[in-house]
Order: structure tokens, then sequence, then C-alpha cells
């Protein structure tokens, strides 16, 4: 059962910096694609990004695209997502998720593997 911890969530400001982390404790971590959703109160799961399994394809929404960035490091088991110019909508739980299907997929119903999740507050 593979398992996944989140960090790096906390309060911020408008206009600044967070870094979020996923560790996986599973031997294959470059045998799946990893993403990032979040959720915010009374609101769906949504795509934040994803980032296939040798991280040279990625996807971003469009709502942190040029603020946000995905990427892994295979050798570390983990996923991370920078993210820049933080606003007050990108209030949220963040949650990492993984699949082995192989593509780039960006539905929540297409990962089977989720973390707890660590939250994310913008104030102003």
């Amino acid at each position: 059962q593979e398992h996944l911890q989140e960090s790096g969530g906390r309060s911020v400001q408008a206009g600044t910096s967070l870094e979020l982390s996923c560790i996986v404790s599973d031997n294959d971590f470059s045998l799946y694609v990893m993403a990032w959703f979040r959720q915010a109160p009374g609101k769906e799961r949504q795509l934040v990004a994803a980032i296939g399994r040798d991280g040279t394809s990625s996807t971003l929404a469009e709502s942190v695209r040029g603020r946000f960035a995905i990427s892994r490091d295979n050798a570390k088991n983990t996923v991370y997502l920078q993210m820049n110019n933080l606003e007050l909508e990108d209030t949220a739980t963040y949650f990492c998720a993984a699949h082995e299907a192989g593509r780039v997929l960006t539905t929540s119903l297409d990962y089977h593997y989720w973390g707890q999740g660590t939250q994310v507050t913008v104030s102003s």
C-alpha cells in the first residue's frame, strides 16, 4: 500500500512563495504519474498540476499557469509544487496523488493513491 505524505503547507501573505513536497513510500516511485489537487471549503477537488513518470511531461491548471510549477525527484521519491505570487484564491487543502496508468491524467477519479493533504492559507 503506497503512502503519500505532503508537507510545506502554512499560512502566508498574498504575493509570497511556498513550496509543497510529497514523499512516497514506494520503491517504484518512478512508475507513478504524480499530481497535486486542491480543495477549498464547499468546492470540488480540482487538479492543480500533474507530472509524468520521468518528469518530461506535465500540465498545469489555467488558474496557476505562470505562477506554479511541478517537479519531481525520482531518486528521492518526492514530487514538489512550487507556488509563486500566491493569491487569496489559492487558499485550499492541497493533496498529493498518484496513479500507475502511465499518462498524465487530470481528473481526481483517475488517481488511486492520495495523501492526507496539507493546508495552504493565503491572506492579504
